[in-house]
């Protein structure tokens, strides 16, 4: 994945955190009192926006638990063909949330780097048992990855449940989320040895409506005309991809054409213009 385009979300959440906490250790109650009536002014349909999205990443936080586990009891248990069949019902959650995924340091590159993306050696998780099963066809040696990639996501979903979160970041990681897809899904770069990097579009457009669909009601109030025109691009982008969508999911990457992928890009790129307007449009509607 291109890093640098998918940390807008909750990277400034996370060190907005280390600020407070920093700050407060030097300055005593002032800024403790400061903080607390900041999250206080907060108005009602902000504290709405931030409590819908959070359940949203609870509940896909849980589902990469839910879905990891059977990957990994396959791959231990040394059976290919199932490994291969759990392998992608557990990448939907994880790019649902990559943004959040993305902001906790080293346990993203653990889970979910690429193998050009890490130094020799280091190349783990999911895309590594990925190559295990469709490029060297087998699990043999992969039972420490699968351990390793099974305690990296428990962890990556509590933390998950425990980030901070405002509208507007909220707002901008449903940009980044298609940012994502612009990056390593449009390319075939993500799957490269499963190519199921519909599947992973899919999600990464499913998690950015639902952080847009959180944030939704406060757009209304400023703008209801963008409002109403970026909810008809991500039904473009939904129906454009019903063209590749199979009875156990979508057509490989590879069999996709140029003027395919083309088509893909347009839509993703109209609806990521449009969603880069929200988080200034909200900004004045997080307090009351």
């Amino acid at each position: 994945m291109h890093r640098n385009l998918v940390r807008t979300l909750l990277c400034a959440a996370v060190l907005g955190v280390i600020a407070v906490t920093v700050t407060a250790c030097g300055s005593g109650d002032d800024d403790s009192t400061e903080t607390s009536e900041a999250a206080q002014t907060r108005s009602p349909q902000a504290e709405a926006a931030v409590a819908d999205y959070r359940a949203y990443l609870q509940e896909n936080a849980d589902a990469l638990v839910a879905t990891t586990n059977p990957f990994v009891l396959a791959v231990l248990t040394g059976d290919p063909a199932e490994a291969k069949a759990r392998y992608a019902p557990a990448r939907i959650p994880y790019e649902r949330i990559e943004p959040v995924a993305d902001s906790f340091g080293s346990l993203d590159p653990r889970i979910d780097a690429r193998e050009n993306d890490v130094a020799e050696g280091e190349f783990e998780g999911f895309h590594r048992i990925e190559k295990a099963l469709w490029e060297e066809g087998t699990t043999a040696g992969m039972a420490p990855v699968a351990l390793r990639l099974k305690r990296d996501v428990a962890a990556l979903a509590g933390k998950v449940k425990e980030v901070e979160l405002t509208p507007t970041q909220i707002a901008d990681g449903a940009n980044a989320l298609l940012g994502e897809v612009s990056a390593s899904k449009i390319t075939g770069e993500e799957e490269r040895y499963s190519h199921i990097d519909l599947v992973d579009f899919e999600a990464n457009v499913e998690g950015s409506e639902a952080a847009f669909e959180a944030v939704k009601s406060l757009l209304d109030e400023s703008d209801p005309d963008l409002s109403g025109e970026i909810e008809a691009d991500f039904k473009m982008v939904f129906n454009s991809l019903e063209a590749y969508r199979t009875a156990n999911g979508f057509v490989l990457y590879t069999e996709l054409t140029k003027a395919d992928t083309k088509k893909l890009a347009v839509a993703i790129d109209a609806l990521a213009e449009k969603l880069s307007l929200v988080p200034a449009e909200i900004a004045s509607s997080e307090h009351s």
